[in-house]
Formats: C-alpha cells, structure tokens, sequence
C-alpha cells in the first residue's frame, strides 16, 4: 500500500463549490465512541477474537524485502495468539487501483486486470514460500471489496463528510499525490531546464486544476488528539506516536478523495458520478473493512484490529484513516503497530542503485525459517535496520545452528542418551533447597527460564519481537553454559548417583529446549517443529498452556518424563559460510560436532 498525500488547501488555491447537501455532525464525542468500543473488546474477550493486518502491497513492483518484513511481524503475532488459543483472522494482500497501474499496464501491453494478477502472483508466492499463515489475501479488484468501498463513500456522504470542490495546485503524476507549496522545490531536469520537484521524493509536479471530491479531515481534528491523548498505546512505538500528536498541532486541511475519470479510469467510479474515480488510497484503506465483513458481518472481528503498517504511511494509518472511521461511525483500531526501513549501506533500496535485495532469492538462500528469524532478531521498530547477507549467516550460525542447534544435538546424541528418551528427574540431585549437585548459577538458570513466557509474552505484545528473541537467546546461552559446566559426558554411568545426575542434567536441558521451541513457533515454525518433533512433543501439547516448565522440580508430574524421544531427522538448522554467504547454499556439520 502506498499512500500519496494530498493536501487541499494550504499551499494551493482552493475554491469549493458544495453541495446543497447540509454539514451535519459526523459522530458523537469521542468518550462515547471509547465507552462503546470498550464494551465491544469486554464482549470479544469472552470469544478471544483477534484480528491483525498488514499493509496491501501496491502492484507497481516486485516484492521487496520491506513487504516481506511486515508480513513476517504480522505473521508473528498471528502464530503467537493462535498459540495463545485466540480465534485469529490475518489479512493481507495487493493494492491494485491507481494512475501508475494504468499506465504500467498500458506500457506492458496489458490490460490493467492482467497485469495486477501477474504481479499480485508474485506476493503470494513469496508469501507461500515464507510460510506467511495469512487466512484472507484481499485484493482491491475483487466484487466484495468494490461493495465495501461504495458502501463506505455513501455512509460518508450522507452524512455530509463528502462534498464537491474545485480544487487548483501541485501535482506529481509519479507520486500520485498533490502536493502543498512547501513540498514543493527547485530542480533541473536532465536538459538543464528549469523544473518544479516533490521535496520528498525528487519527482516532476505540475499545476494542475481540477473538480473533485472533497473529505471533511478538518472536522476531526479535536476527536483525533483526544483519541490519542487518551490511548497512549494507540501508535506504537512512542516515537510514532508522538510523531502523529506534531502533526496533529499543526493545521489539517481537507482531503482530496477523487480524480477525474478522463485522467484516473482504473478505479472505482464515485457512486452516482461516472465523471469521478475515488482515489486509490481511500478505495485501499477499506480492504481492512472488507476482509472483516463490511458493511453487514464486520462487528465480530472489527473491535479488534490492529494494523502492521511501514513509518512511511503512518499519517494516512493514524490520521486519515482514524478520521474516516470517526465519520464512518465505526471504532478505532486498537492498536496501529509501527515498524521502520531495511536499508543497504545505510542506504534506501533502489533499482537505481542496484541495492535491492530480493526477499525470495533469500529465503532459498538462507531458507524461510533463516530470514524469518534474522528478520525478527535484528528489525528494531523504531530504527531503521541494515541488511547484508553475512550478517544474516553470522546470525543464523550463531543462534540457530551452533547455540540452540548444538544443544539439542547434545541432549538428544546417542553417545550422551543411549536409550533416546526423555530420562527422569532426581529431586536428591537438583532439590528445591540449594544443594545437591547443582551450583548457584543452574538455579539462576532454572529461575530465568521460568519466567520466560512471561517475558517474551510481554515483548510479543508490544511487537518488540527482537527484545524476545534477545531474551530466548540468553538462556539458551545460560542452558549450554549448564550443560558444560558439568560435562555429563565425563560421569561414571556405572555409578548409579553419577547416572541420576546424568540424567537429571539431560531432563532439565530437554525442558528447557521444550519451551525454547515453544516460544520460537511464531518466528521459525519450521524449525521449532522440528525441534519439538525430536523431543516428542505432540502438536496438542504445542500451546501457549503447555508452557509449564520442569514440573517435577515444582513437585509434579512430568508427562514427558520416560517418553521416547521423536526420530532422528538430522541437523536442526545448517550452518553457512559467512563470507560466502552469497554464493553457497547451505552446508550441513556433522550431527555430534557439538558433543565432547
């Protein structure tokens, strides 16, 4: 989804010429609206809805890595509260309407339609390949989302949010955007003449004059700082939120929400004027209606929302987008999840510059899983994050293959688990009370582990799904430090208390490999299903409530306990050359590197 702004009046000249039609309040005062949707979430919570969405991807080009990463946060989450036992909807899907389809198409040979499926292709199969679990890919060309944006347009111009203007100023064909005189700046093209360039993205505008309809955004300005200053968690992280309340200080002009058709045909026309197209990214923002069942099935899933979006549409998510709902009578998003840029060498990705990185040569490369979890691991919402493929291998080797890798290939050798079992627990060897054969440092360990869940619970909300990868990794650290510090491989089997110790060391590291590979299902489903495969664990024991760690250490039964451990399927994850990452594929190490 890519959202243009489009200013009306600051900047520009403006003349409207309204309709008869009367300015009527749009909604109640935003407690009301509150007090409604919060009644709404109480009633969902009995039936645990959840509902997630990333931002449609506009059709104009291949999928990149940016695309790829909203749809892995989102996937994220979605995994996570499934696990959680939520009834969970995830959309995604393509943006398809617009002036730089029309004209892609045009250049292609291709009648528009063909020429969006070509491409929308491409998204699902680099989502397919990614194992994004989306349950809805909407695209903006479908029937039911047509029905959706017209209905929405109706409602809005009822209620006297829409009327007509004749609207005069800068235009940028190639941003599709309108744009206000401080946007607006000085440039030569490449024949020495004097032009007019978008500040922001370096494209040719134009004075432009044209009849349109108009949106009243000047009109929600008070309800959208209220709704924000009083659900400080409505656009994370802070810096976006605060970001949002500046621009909300400053002037809020009203919006273009059409083109004419003779310059826009690939679109939907404006209910009762053919002589108007509705513009691409009002017609875009709806898809997140329709996938929810606008206008007659949406209330179920509508309370709940949450968006994944890019910093680069945050005004149109909390701004624009709010402001269309308030009139629209329908609540707020929950929560609009902010996530920043990949670059290369510190650089945005271009074709121009030939730094763009394809997201699905990657993921054969480094397989789904290990970008998935490089992704995850090293994207920090609020800052931009610098891609390089020895990066993503260092990572991967590090985390995946030798720490987390190498414990299991430890715990689960035969040379160290001849009987391939899940052995029993000595509370003589590892009491409750400090003593035993355990040291300090394994209940340090053991207490780590045991509010674990709550921590990466904590950071799966808040979409800091690095701070729990972060946390997961340390105490797979603290639990190859514990496997070392007593070198179980070095104990006298034949000595009965040497053999409980064994066995106790093997438990307590099978345990904590149990809720690693729990907790890591969101991020890398492939991988933790194999993990968990290899310790037994059956699918229905996989939930966020089987999260009970070392029950015999608490006094209870362990279900796992005596359990055959699952068939051997080889190496957890691969290890990769890092500096040759980009011209090898995976190479395999041998299945006990890790065990003296």
């Amino acid at each position: 989804m890519r959202f243009p702004f489009l200013f009306a009046t600051r900047g520009c000249r403006a003349v409207y010429r309204l309709h008869q039609k009367q300015f009527l309040s749009p909604v109640p005062p935003l407690w009301e609206h509150r007090s409604s949707a919060a009644l709404s979430t109480q009633l969902c919570k009995a039936d645990r809805s959840y509902y997630i969405t990333t931002p449609i991807f506009y059709v104009n080009a291949s999928p990149h890595l940016g695309h790829l990463y909203s749809a892995v946060l989102a996937d994220c989450l979605h995994r996570y509260k499934l696990l959680q036992g939520f009834n969970s909807t995830f959309a995604t899907g393509t943006d398809e309407h617009g002036l730089k389809i029309q004209q892609a198409a045009e250049a292609a040979g291709k009648d528009p339609l063909t020429f969006c499926t070509g491409v929308s292709k491409q998204f699902r199969h680099l989502f397919s390949s990614c194992n994004i679990s989306y349950t809805d890919y909407i695209r903006t060309t479908e029937q039911r989302h047509r029905e959706a944006v017209e209905h929405f347009w109706s409602v809005l111009w009822n209620k006297g949010l829409i009327y007509k203007g004749s609207y005069e100023g800068w235009y940028s064909t190639q941003d599709e955007s309108f744009l206000m005189a401080s946007q607006v700046g000085d440039a030569l093209d490449s024949l020495g003449k004097e032009i007019k360039v978008s500040l922001e993205s370096g494209h040719k505008v134009e004075w432009m004059k044209e009849e349109n309809y108009m949106f009243r955004l000047s009109a929600f300005q008070s309800q959208l700082l209220d709704w924000l200053r009083g659900n400080p968690q409505a656009v994370q992280p802070e810096r976006f939120h605060q970001a949002v309340l500046k621009w909300l200080q400053e002037d809020l002009p009203d919006l273009s929400v059409s083109r004419q058709r003779s310059r826009l045909q690939w679109g939907i026309p404006v209910p009762g004027d053919d002589e108007q197209t509705i513009y691409v990214w009002l017609d875009a923002l709806v898809n997140y209606l329709t996938v929810a069942g606008y206008p007659d099935k949406h209330n179920q899933w509508w309370h709940v929302a949450r968006h994944v979006i890019g910093k680069d549409i945050l005004k149109f998510h909390a701004i624009y987008w709010p402001a269309f709902l308030l009139g629209a009578g329908l609540p707020l998003p929950q929560v609009i999840h902010v996530h920043s840029h990949w670059t290369v060498g510190g650089k945005k990705m271009s074709k121009s510059l030939g730094n763009v990185v394809d997201p699905l040569e990657r993921s054969q490369m480094f397989t789904a899983d290990g970008m998935r979890y490089f992704l995850l691991r090293q994207g920090v919402p609020d800052s931009d994050c610098d891609y390089t493929d020895d990066k993503v291998a260092k990572l991967l080797n590090a985390e995946l293959a030798d720490s987390l890798g190498g414990l299991l290939n430890r715990c689960t050798a035969p040379a160290l688990n001849p009987a391939q079992v899940y052995p029993s627990f000595c509370p003589q060897s590892f009491p409750r009370a400090h003593g035993g054969r355990a040291v300090h440092e394994d209940y340090h360990m053991l207490d780590a582990i045991q509010k674990l869940p709550a921590v990466v619970e904590k950071h799966y909300e808040a979409m800091h799904i690095y701070k729990a990868l972060e946390a997961i990794s340390a105490c797979v650290r603290l639990t190859n430090g514990f496997v070392q510090r007593h070198t179980p491989w070095k104990l006298d089997r034949k000595n009965n208390e040497d053999q409980r110790w064994v066995d106790t060391i093997i438990h307590i590291s099978l345990e904590c490999l149990r809720i690693y590979g729990t907790l890591l299902q969101p991020i890398v489903p492939e991988t933790s299903n194999k993990l968990l495969s290899r310790l037994g664990v059956q699918p229905h024991e996989r939930s966020w409530a089987g999260l009970n760690f070392l029950a015999r250490y608490q006094g209870m039964d362990c279900p796992f306990e005596g359990r055959a451990l699952g068939s051997d399927s080889g190496v957890l994850f691969s290890r990769l050359e890092p500096h040759n990452a980009d011209k090898q594929k995976p190479k395999k190490t041998k299945k006990s590197a890790n065990l003296k």
